[in-house]
C-alpha cells in the first residue's frame, strides 16, 4: 500500500511545471524597455492625445506581461482567465456607454435650452 502512495506522490511531483529562468529575464527586459518608452514620452515632450495614448498603451502592455507571466495567467485554464479579465473589460464597456449617454444628454440640453449650465 505504501508503494502506491509513494508512486502517487512521484506523479504529483512530475506534474509540477517549472518555468525556465530565461523566460522571466526576457519579460523583465521587455518591462524595462516599456518603462523606458513610457519615460521617453515625457522626456521628448509629447502633448495631447498622443502622449496619453502612448502612456496608456505602455501601461496596458506592462500590466499584461505581469499578469500573464508573473501571475501565471498564461498557463491557467480559460475559465479562470475569463473570470479575471472579463469583469474589467465589461467595466470599460459600461464606462464607454455612459460617456456616449452623457454626450447625448448634453446635446439634448443644448438643443432645448440653448446653453449648458
Amino acid at each position: 500500500m505504501e508503494q502506491i502512495a509513494t508512486h502517487a506522490q512521484v506523479q504529483v511531483k512530475e506534474q509540477h511545471q517549472q518555468h525556465p529562468i530565461g523566460l522571466y529575464l526576457v519579460v523583465w527586459g521587455f518591462l524595462f524597455i516599456l518603462s523606458a518608452g513610457s519615460y521617453l514620452v515625457d522626456y521628448v515632450g509629447l502633448q495631447g492625445y498622443l502622449r496619453w495614448s502612448l502612456i496608456l498603451l505602455f501601461m496596458i502592455l506592462k500590466a499584461g506581461l505581469i499578469v500573464a507571466v508573473f501571475m501565471h495567467m498564461a498557463w491557467e485554464r480559460l475559465a479562470l482567465v475569463y473570470a479575471i479579465l472579463l469583469p474589467p473589460l465589461l467595466v470599460l464597456v459600461f464606462v464607454a456607454m455612459m460617456v456616449s449617454e452623457s454626450n447625448y444628454t448634453i446635446f439634448t440640453r443644448m438643443a432645448f435650452y440653448g446653453t449648458v449650465q
